[in-house]
């Protein structure tokens, strides 16, 4: 499910994706104002949905990371007199078996199913495609479009910046740090710049949420794709596409990220008449420069 913090006035208001066990719990949490600590609760919770109405608040715990009170007041925090009424409501409304356990996969094989059910949960959440159809409009209509990823995040905004210029007349890439970034953002805006692309994955750099908050100061309307709607720089996202990472092995794992931002690039092109034109000039350039090995 997208946050999105404007009207969608096109579709009458925020779109909701597909009634899974994932998005009404999302639901559940809406309209909380949550702890971080609750935060990762609640974002565990949503990657586990299956399992959740299942658990005890001690597995629940240590599912999230977070000791069992903290549970329990999360529980109340969200309205109820504690957690196992909180596990009751679950059973109601994300009635859903156990996941299958993993069996005698090795660690390695682990991670890759952790990252195919993400990629399920994102197809799930792409089934109402009109969060992402807005984000292509509100980022074709940008020139220039800066595109912001700073540290685990620099490659994918690399990668989207890489094609998007392509298409787009005037991308800037903005993958470096320091007291420069603010005056990019400036020049950007100087430019004619009313958008502004984030990619945000863990650990979550304090420069980026200080530079969202920047440039939403600065006018811009900022579209970010993040690992999780309850990450630090929600507060600060106009639209906010989430797309969990894999934690299994020692360095997250990024493919649904990757995977959403193409779909973002999809979704720009659509906005952008000249696109196909432009990729066709493109390839006649490579074909008779040699650039690429057949």
């Amino acid at each position: 499910m997208s946050v999105d913090r404007s009207t969608d006035r096109s579709t009458g208001g925020t779109s909701r994706a597909t009634d899974s066990p994932a998005t009404r719990l999302q639901a559940l949490f809406e309209g909380h104002r949550l702890t971080p600590t609750q935060r990762r609760i609640a974002h565990s919770m949503v990657r586990r949905a299956a399992d959740v109405p299942f658990l005890s608040s001690v597995e629940l715990a240590e599912l999230a990371g977070v000791s069992q009170p903290s549970v329990t007041r999360f529980a109340v925090a969200l309205g109820f007199d504690g957690y196992p009424a909180l596990r009751k409501h679950l059973r109601e409304v994300v009635p859903a078996e156990p996941a299958a356990e993993a069996g005698s996969y090795n660690e390695y094989q682990q991670a890759v199913e952790a990252e195919i059910e993400n990629l399920k949960h994102l197809a799930e959440l792409l089934s109402d495609p009109r969060p992402v159809q807005r984000a292509g409009r509100i980022l074709a209509a940008s020139r220039p479009l800066p595109v912001l990823g700073l540290r685990a995040a620099a490659s994918q905004a690399y990668g989207f910046a890489y094609f998007a210029a392509k298409v787009h007349p005037d991308v800037r890439l903005l993958h470096e740090g320091g007291t420069m970034i603010h005056d990019r953002i400036d020049a950007a805006v100087r430019a004619g710049a009313t958008a502004l692309l984030c990619f945000a994955l863990p650990r979550h750099p304090r420069e980026v949420v200080d530079t969202l908050a920047y440039a939403k100061e600065a006018g811009l309307t900022v579209v970010t794709v993040a690992d999780s709607a309850f990450a630090p720089v929600a507060r600060h996202s106009d639209l906010l596409l989430p797309a969990a990472v894999g934690t299994g092995l020692a360095f997250d794992t990024a493919c649904a990220p990757m995977l959403l931002g193409r779909v973002l690039l999809e979704a720009l092109c659509d906005d952008l008449p000249q696109a196909q034109a432009r990729l066709e000039e493109f390839d006649a350039n490579a074909a008779a420069r040699g650039l690429f090995v057949e």
